[in-house]
């Protein structure tokens, strides 16, 4: 290159080197390995100060790092305007020229930078006037193949620019290109190996296993650390390449190091890598990307699986490390704890005096391992939050008893006891009294299913609903609500596990008509995907309906009781009209209107599942389909089309207060989109006609501008019947009219 200067090779060059939230640490030990002085840790990487050669070093040796940014600037900015001028600011022909094509990767935005492409434009925009100004020429914009990549960072009103020195990711070693089914980055697999001790806190002649090898990623990394071997070596191209502060001759000294460093521990290692995996079509991917590595004399897999582990002859004690499979749902957790309870088995017959890392997404599966261990890292594979459990597998860290989840533990009554006397007569005090309190009332307005209790008091944070069949058996739907951080798992566990003792005993109850569930926040597939597989539905009587619930199979029971007096007005009040039900779930509101003389309705939700359950409540309460429709449609997308559907006199619209189904287009926030639905709602409604706006949000705010545009009511007092007046947050309701309405 001829931007050569003497000032740039001892200059002091400010870089930023990325990685994988939760290593960060791991990074900078590492640059301090390589000889980096100053460095500062933050999530996501490392920023320090360097030389040219130690740059060169960090690009060539790092085994953790994702990219390399040479920080050009860090300014603030509060406008468009502003970005652009940051960008023209920079004496960008100092680094390339007009003839080098790049490209642009612009991360964040903030109020005036909505998407990462517009900020990215408006950079591009002020390096390309800045060439023209000075040339009259302008570089060219490759997206595919460019001569300098650029990274921009947009956060806390600051923008930061500068040259991505690597290229294309450093986790890309360039040897495997034959996948597992659940590929572990590189660059990741070697974090992980190193805080895992390999090799150097492992004896000298100590073995390295992965009985789950998948494509041998980890086999590999560890070849590469055990031999000294710089995962850049093979690289053929860089982000430096056409930087004009490139120095050549440095870059082959660094590179010539880096090989007499590998071909001098090649002569001296005594080490076994070994892995195993059950599949032999993976086996194969495995051995294809050893080869490619190069290290086919060092490592050894074979397929096995880990119900026959061995310890083979030669097999020094050293390091287990595994990635065994993690299931992303309930079910497919539940069914991985015997492989993991496998592994701790492993441990105890062939691994005494070994060390152990278990990189895992679930804690829980952690445990099964029925093994204590002495660290543990929260790491991010990927989109997954992982724990990378660290074990030495001595016999005092084995666990005395075979451990249960909090939720195993829970669903088992032997387990169900008192822990304090005095506390636990005190809820059970409560629970008589609500009853008595609430007794007299329930039978005149001849109410089955109701709650009973609401968080009521402070130590048991649950909602307890009772719900009475057709064969008059008393069943209790128990929900716990999410435990604040500040109470540990452990003091959780033992005040619900003596709150179900004492509902048991207090209310007489078999424990097998007692249903508990975790009350947290569902989003996605979560708000509708089954919990169970029971299929036990009941059938229950309220007022003059009939309908079906499911105590065990999901989140919801399939009727909210809190919404019971919003039913009965509409029965009071369906008379002759059209009703639309939007969100209308098991359709429990359409059944009340249909039985209060509705002339027709239209119920409309985006689960299949939901629309079943309430063609079941219909043919339950012999309401007429061929007046009263069901239709499976994405509610807001449904009211932005403006199809025929107009002219509703009662509008029911209760939505959900997230969701981001794979049914829906978009995502639903109900605070923020609270506005646009019921503005649409009211477009379908008659002239006289109200819409009943609800959500069980709990800081839910309505929009002020609501207010002058309609007819607004609170109904939410209203709207909630003595079982729920304890709990007046529990949901918000509204009346809607257009002005002057009767």
């Amino acid at each position: 290159m001829d931007f050569v200067t003497a000032e740039l090779i001892e200059m002091k060059l400010k870089i930023f080197v990325s990685c994988a939230k939760g290593l960060q640490y791991a990074l900078e030990q590492e640059l301090i390995s390589l000889g980096v002085g100053q460095t500062h840790a933050i999530p996501g990487g490392v920023g320090c100060e360097v030389t040219i050669r130690d740059c060169y070093r960090i690009l060539l040796w790092s085994r953790i790092a994702s990219r390399v940014i040479l920080n050009l600037c860090n300014e603030k900015v509060s406008s468009v305007d502003d970005i652009y001028d940051v960008a023209k600011a920079i004496n960008w022909s100092d680094h390339f020229t007009v003839d080098d094509s790049f490209a642009i990767r612009f991360v964040g935005t903030n109020a005036f930078v909505r998407n990462s492409t517009f900020g990215g434009l408006k950079v591009k925009d002020g390096i390309v006037d800045r060439f023209r100004e000075l040339s009259g020429r302008r570089p060219d914009i490759s997206k595919e193949s460019p001569n300098i990549s650029l990274h921009a960072h947009l956060a806390k009103g600051r923008l930061s620019l500068g040259i991505d020195l690597s290229g294309e990711g450093l986790h890309k070693r360039h040897y495997r290109t034959e996948k597992g089914a659940a590929p572990l980055r590189e660059n990741l697999a070697a974090g992980i190996l190193q805080l895992s001790g390999w090799p150097h806190k492992i004896s000298p002649a100590g073995s390295l296993c992965d009985p789950m090898c998948g494509s041998g990623t980890f086999l590999i990394e560890a070849a590469q650390m055990m031999l000294n071997y710089a995962p850049g070596l093979k690289r053929e191209h860089w982000g430096f390449d056409h930087w004009r502060g490139h120095q050549p001759a440095i870059w082959e000294e660094v590179m010539q190091e880096a090989l007499e460093k590998h071909q001098s521990a090649c002569r001296s290692v005594k080490r076994k890598i070994v892995g195993f995996d059950q599949d032999p079509k993976v086996i194969a991917k495995a051995w294809s990307n050893i080869e490619r590595a190069g290290f086919q004399d060092y490592i050894h897999v074979e397929k096995r699986q880990l119900s026959d582990f061995e310890c083979f002859e030669g097999l020094n004690e050293g390091l287990l490390i595994v990635n065994p499979p993690y299931g992303e749902r309930l079910g497919e957790i539940d069914s991985l704890g015997p492989l993991y309870k496998q592994l701790g088995q492993v441990f105890e017959q062939f691994l005494i005096g070994w060390k152990a890392a278990v990189l895992t997404g679930h804690e829980q599966l952690g445990r099964q391992i029925g093994w204590r261990s002495h660290k543990q890292y929260k790491l991010l594979n990927g989109p997954i939050e992982s724990l990378l459990l660290l074990f030495e597998l001595k016999e005092q860290n084995r666990f005395k008893s075979e451990w249960m989840s909090p939720e195993q533990r829970l669903s088992n009554p032997l387990h169900w006891r008192v822990s304090h006397s005095q506390r636990a007569d005190m809820f059970a005090n409560r629970l008589k009294k609500n009853t008595k309190v609430l007794g007299k009332w329930l039978r005149k307005q001849e109410i089955s299913c109701y709650r009973l209790y609401d968080a009521d008091m402070p130590e048991y944070a649950i909602a307890i609903d009772v719900y009475q069949d057709l064969d008059g058996q008393i069943n209790l739907h128990v929900q716990e609500y999410a435990a604040p951080d500040s109470v540990d798992e452990k003091s959780a566990v033992e005040r619900l596990s003596e709150a179900l003792a004492v509902i048991r005993d207090t209310l007489s109850v078999p424990a097998g008509q007692i249903v508990l569930k975790s009350r947290m926040a569902q989003k996605g597939k979560g708000q509708y995907s089954k919990r169970d597989e029971s299929r036990e539905f009941k059938q229950v009587q309220e007022g003059p309906a009939l309908f079906w619930v499911n105590l065990k199979d999901y989140l919801d029971t399939g009727l909210f009781l809190d919404h019971r007096s919003m039913r009965r007005w509409m029965f009071d009040n369906a008379d002759g009209a059209r009703v639309l039900n939007l969100f209308c779930y098991t359709a429990s509101v359409t059944v009340y209107a249909a039985l209060g003389g509705a002339r027709s309705s239209l119920s409309l939700d985006m689960s299949a599942t939901y629309l079943r359950w309430a063609k079941r409540n219909y043919e339950l309460n012999d309401v007429d389909e061929a007046r009263h429709t069901l239709r499976r449609v994405d509610c807001t997308q449904w009211l932005r089309e403006e199809g025929d559907e107009h002219g509703f006199d009662i509008i029911f619209l209760d939505p959900p207060s997230f969701s981001n189904s794979k049914n829906m287009d978009g995502v639903l926030d109900i605070q923020r989109d609270h506005e646009e639905l019921i503005e649409l709602s009211m477009r379908k409604l008659s002239a006289n006609g109200v819409l009943i706006f609800s959500n069980n949000l709990r800081k839910f705010k309505l929009a002020s501008e609501l207010k002058k545009r309609y007819q607004v009511e609170d109904w939410s007092r209203r709207s909630l019947d003595k079982d729920f007046e304890r709990n007046s947050r529990i949901h918000h309701c509204w009346s809607i009219r257009r002005l002057n309405s009767e």
